[in-house]
């Protein structure tokens, strides 16, 4: 299968929910999203609709602040230890 490059993180629902996924595990406060089906239905949240939309982005961001928290923890191990 080819991953269309182009096509990646093209449209802003896309980038948002990727942020939001991001930033969740980053950020030391509980998340405020949980599985695509447990969402709130809420009309005009423009969060809760881009990640219902684009959840697979979402995921991706939090597998990307789990990563960058292993990255910052060895840098601390290397910069202290």
């Amino acid at each position: 299968m080819k991953i269309p490059w182009r096509e990646f993180m093209d449209t802003p629902e896309e980038l948002h929910a990727f942020v939001i996924g991001l930033c969740e595990i980053l950020c030391p406060f509980p998340a405020r999203f949980g599985p695509y089906w447990k969402l709130p239905e809420k009309e005009g949240d423009s969060a809760s609709e881009a990640i219902a939309k684009e959840y697979h982005y979402y995921s991706f961001g939090r597998i990307m602040g789990v990563i960058a928290w292993l990255i910052i923890a060895k840098i601390i191990q290397e910069v202290f230890w």
